[in-house]
């Protein structure tokens, strides 16, 4: 009767095993897939005027940094490309890469960027502190240097009533040859609001105090696209 027992046991504990074991790969199914790193990419932005400034050229560097990873990890896998972009291509060198390798957060910004000059041409004032500049009505207003500091200084604590002293202290070095006095940087106001005509009034006077921007219909503000870029650590 052992023999019997014993040659029986498995007839009946297996298909349970079975189902448990089908119970738990399904589980295992039904999970999200878990994300590891797998490599990386490294973007240079150097093109081959600036390469043969430094003494190098593209093919080298990127002979170099194959070597140097060979000796660091020698079963890393590696592919190199170079990125081709359009002679005069404006922006800084990473960004024209990235974009011509097709990045997807360059992509992202420069979608983004389109949409939003498409967007300023239809009125208003756009206050571009990514590219210090300052569009009326869609068009590229004239201000100087400080005029937009002292613009963007104000745009960027909206709400907050600002006196003369912080501007003069915030916006001009003690060494600069002209520094104002609290009642000159009335002067430098007005220059800034007869360049924004018609909106002048964005920048509002709070008397006997100083100057604040408050939230405005006819401004838009870009303060620049996406996450920082990934070759700052």
């Amino acid at each position: 009767m052992s023999n019997i027992a014993l040659l029986e046991r498995p007839a009946v504990t297996a298909p349970i095993r079975t189902v448990r074991a089908q119970q738990e790969q399904q589980a295992a199914a039904d999970l999200p897939a878990a994300r590891s790193p797998r490599g990386f990419a490294l973007y240079v932005g150097l093109d081959e005027i600036k390469a043969a400034e430094a003494g190098v050229s593209l093919p080298v560097l990127v002979d170099a940094l194959r070597r140097t990873l060979a000796e660091l990890a020698p079963g890393a896998e590696t592919h190199a490309t170079v990125a081709l972009a359009p002679h005069g291509s404006g922006g800084r060198d990473l960004d024209v890469v990235r974009l011509a390798l097709q990045e997807p957060g360059a992509i992202a910004r420069t979608k983004a960027a389109a949409e939003e000059e498409a967007a300023s041409t239809e009125g208003g004032v756009t206050v571009d502190i990514s590219r210090k500049r300052v569009l009326i009505d869609g068009e590229s207003a004239a201000f100087t240097y400080k005029e937009f500091e002292l613009l963007q200084y104000l745009v960027l604590r909206e709400g907050r009533t600002i006196e003369r002293t912080e501007l003069v202290s915030a916006l001009w070095q003690a060494q600069d040859d002209e520094t104002p006095g609290e009642r000159t940087i009335d002067v430098h106001v007005r220059r800034l609001r007869a360049k924004l005509g018609r909106y002048e009034d964005i920048v509002r006077t709070v008397r006997g105090i100083g100057y604040r921007f408050d939230r405005h219909a006819d401004v838009v503000i870009r303060y620049g696209h996406g996450t920082p870029s990934p070759d700052r650590f």
